[in-house]
């Protein structure tokens, strides 16, 4: 391979000849590595994004935010990919649940895209902050009094509170009874983690929540979606929420984590508060890390190099967001400068509710288990080795073991964390009010809807 003026060697990932690779261990243990080279190469480059997949990779802020911003010459509906359309695309491959079209706003343009847009928008805007806030500090509580009195002081926060989470509070969000909530988390789990069937799973139990919504409708943003002015089918109304789950959960995950073991590391400054290091998170350690795939309406030249239309191009928000050539002026720009959430018409639509999410998530663990600790150096965590996420694959720590009761058994906070609403009135699952019916094992999100009523 073409070596460049200060690059030592090939960057991880990065066979002796072909594209480099976005993809494997070598990869994950040193994307900056990879970006440094790709950025020697000009504002865009070829890669592997998957096996037998390749695309532009988008590594220069201006040239990203450009895209974002253009969507008259890019466009995001994969029904033009050309490798795909062609057969060129494994069957089987990783790229293709994440850049296959879908019927929802992030793969759709114009007119569809907006009216989908807008419902989602309007729905999302409905939801107040102080409530979800009650609503990340309850499940928080609920995570911590899990892994805080069980063992001695040891949990690994990834699997145990970081990634469990998001999917608690959006479970609540959508106005999910328990049953149905324990099946959304188990669908939307599998799916991240490859398992075979949980596609099904997530389809089966959204659109049973959508037809219930039918029947009794409720404050949450499932019935918001459906009783939007654009008219969703219950199939749009699905996609959108798969959207939601999808961005809004291992993103936040992510966001989370890697805050965290920030802020607990010994060099981290102690008077910072919560808000600037989520941001700086945002910043340095994009959650999507390689996303937002465009396609050229025609072709269109990045930095001397010609990419033909309807060929994928991907941003890399993470190499964008550490652009060197912002090194001189990005202390003058807004924090909220980031391109983390996007830009452009398809900009996170729910950023503000993620932001509030993750600073309340961060903050309950801080105030909850104050003497908290990351056993290992932040320099020597590991991550995942995927592209499309920054996220690390562990965050081992120790504390002092305490007990955390729900909110309404506490008689020094009654109002810091008040039992929400939905989840008081939940109703009860099939095998509970129907007799004879099978017993199954409540899963995680029925689990605390009985902590929080103190069942």
């Amino acid at each position: 391979m073409q070596q460049r003026p200060g690059i030592q060697g090939p960057p991880p990932g990065c066979p002796a000849h072909g594209n480099p690779q976005l993809y494997g261990p070598q990869f994950g243990s040193d994307p900056d590595a990879a970006y440094a080279y790709l950025r020697a190469l000009g504002p865009s480059a070829p890669v592997d994004i998957a096996p037998g997949v390749e695309v532009e990779l988008v590594t220069s802020y201006d040239a990203a935010l450009y895209i974002l911003q253009n969507p008259a010459s890019f466009v995001r509906d994969s029904r033009r990919w050309n490798a795909l359309n062609e057969g060129r695309v494994p069957e089987d491959s990783p790229a293709l649940p994440m850049m296959g079209y879908r019927p929802n706003a992030l793969f759709s343009d114009g007119a569809a895209h907006a009216r989908l847009r807008q419902a989602v928008t309007d729905s999302l805007a409905t939801v107040n902050e102080l409530q979800l806030v009650r609503q990340t500090q309850a499940s928080a509580d609920y995570l911590i009094s899990r892994f805080s009195s069980e063992r001695l002081g040891q949990a690994e926060l990834m699997a145990e509170y970081a990634q469990p989470l998001p999917l608690l509070v959006f479970s609540e969000l959508f106005g999910c009874p328990p049953e149905i909530g324990d099946r959304v988390i188990t669908g939307i789990t599998g799916i991240f983690s490859g398992t075979p069937g949980a596609d099904q799973v997530l389809a089966e139990a959204l659109a049973e929540l959508i037809a219930r919504k039918r029947r009794q409708p409720g404050e949450d943003l499932t019935t918001r979606l459906m009783q939007h002015s654009a008219q969703l089918t219950d199939e749009e109304v699905l996609h959108q929420l798969v959207t939601l789950l999808s961005g809004g959960t291992t993103p936040l995950a992510a966001v989370i984590g890697t805050t965290s073991a920030l802020m607990l590391g010994e060099d981290w400054q102690a008077d910072l508060p919560v808000e600037d290091a989520v941001n700086q998170v945002l910043w340095n350690y994009a959650p999507i890390a390689n996303y937002a795939v465009h396609y050229p309406t025609h072709d269109v030249e990045l930095g001397g190099r010609v990419v033909k239309a309807h060929d994928p191009v991907v941003i890399s928000f993470a190499a964008a967001n550490t652009d060197p050539r912002l090194a001189e002026h990005r202390e003058q720009l807004s924090a909220k400068a980031h391109l983390a959430f996007g830009a452009g018409p398809h900009a996170c639509p729910a950023k503000d509710p993620a932001f509030v999410i993750a600073v309340t998530a961060v903050e309950s663990l801080l105030n909850r288990l104050p003497d908290i600790e990351v056993r290992a150096p932040f320099k020597d965590l590991s991550w995942m080795p995927a592209p499309w996420s920054r996220s690390l694959v562990a965050l081992p720590v120790r504390f002092t073991p305490r007990t955390i009761a729900p909110a309404n058994e506490r008689q020094t906070e009654p109002q810091a964390a008040a039992p929400v609403a939905p989840a008081a009135s939940a109703p009860r699952s099939y095998a509970q009010t129907v007799p004879g019916a099978p017993k199954s094992k409540p899963g995680l999100f029925s689990r605390f809807l009985a902590w929080t009523r103190g069942e």
